[in-house]
């Protein structure tokens, strides 16, 4: 977060192992919490979750639409 150089697990306090301090740590598990980091995993080798995914945005995808049709102003 800091950029601060960690010692190895070994000699970094195993409560705050791999980052440097309290706040390090928070701020990072704040930014996974805001999804501003993600587990990547490479879908073209998963057809069944590729179509999946694909038809996840295709129903949110209408889902926007019909909202977008709601004339009651919100």
């Amino acid at each position: 977060m800091c950029n601060l150089p960690v010692g190895p697990q070994t000699t970094a306090p195993a409560e705050l192992f791999p980052f440097c301090s309290p706040r390090c740590r928070s701020v990072d598990l704040f930014r996974w919490s805001e999804g501003k980091y993600a587990i990547v995993e490479n879908i073209s080798e998963r057809a069944d979750l590729l179509e999946d995914y694909l038809e996840e945005v295709d129903k949110r995808a209408d889902e926007l639409e019909e909202q977008g049709d709601d004339d009651s102003g919100w």
